[in-house]
């Protein structure tokens, strides 16, 4: 690399807005397909008591600890075309071996995890006694839920499908291993990353891509936790 970046260099090539683009395409997906089930599961596991609680929690969890390879493995045996349901989904149309839809699921299952903790959180926060005064005005469980749990956990919702998106712009392990890393279908920011730096003259475009990583994801980072300290301030614990 050369001792000062010439204006060229911040020239995005159109491989590169292309993996951009794409990055955005899945994560955005990624997030807004889990998280309804996220809201769900969070308030779940916050709010009420069942058999298997503890285990049902572990699952949510277990991609946090797993190495992404296992998961991308595991989603591979599971909706790959020669998996457990995928031959079963190719009848109906639905295929995400090698496409970007099978991206977007390993994205939405790394980044679950982050989503739902944040929620959980934002749902374990709010005072139970509200539930029970608006249970006392004859509201049920389910009204409850929409008109009084749902608006207060709305900063920890935010932040959880903030969190699950920066995690879904920079998986690489599960995606790499479910759908491979093809060019304008699957190649997001990261695996476009690593084809470039296994090329002769390819690290200014790594680069480049890799600021443009940074950027996105400490944007959604600052978002997050001026999120987090506003709601804190609506509730005076803002320090």
């Amino acid at each position: 690399m050369p001792d000062y970046l010439p204006a060229a260099f911040f020239e995005l090539s159109p491989a590169e807005w292309t993996a951009i683009l794409l990055s955005l395409r899945i994560a955005i997906v990624a997030t807004l397909v889990s998280l309804p089930f996220g809201i769900v599961t969070a308030y779940a596991l916050a709010r009420c008591q069942f058999p298997g609680k503890t285990l049902v929690n572990g699952v949510v969890h277990l991609p946090l600890v797993l190495p992404p390879v296992v998961t991308g493995f595991v989603l591979l045996m599971l909706l790959g075309r020669k998996g457990v349901f995928g031959p079963s989904l190719a009848e109906i149309g639905i295929v995400f071996s090698f496409r970007w839809t099978g991206a977007a699921v390993a994205c939405a299952v790394m980044g679950f995890p982050l989503m739902v903790r944040a929620m959980r959180l934002s749902f374990e926060a709010i005072d139970r006694r509200l539930d029970m005064a608006s249970q006392t005005l004859g509201a049920n469980r389910i009204w409850t839920f929409l008109l009084v749990n749902l608006p207060l956990a709305a900063p920890g919702i935010i932040v959880g499908a903030i969190l699950a998106f920066a995690k879904a712009l920079g998986e690489f392990g599960a995606t790499i291993t479910f759908v491979s890393n093809i060019p304008g279908e699957t190649q997001t920011i990261s695996a476009a990353i690593y084809s470039y730096t296994q090329v002769p003259g390819g690290d200014e475009s790594a680069m480049r891509l890799t600021i443009v990583a940074v950027i996105i994801a400490f944007s959604a980072l600052t978002a997050s936790e001026i999120i987090q300290w506003r709601a804190h301030k609506r509730l005076g614990r803002a320090e």
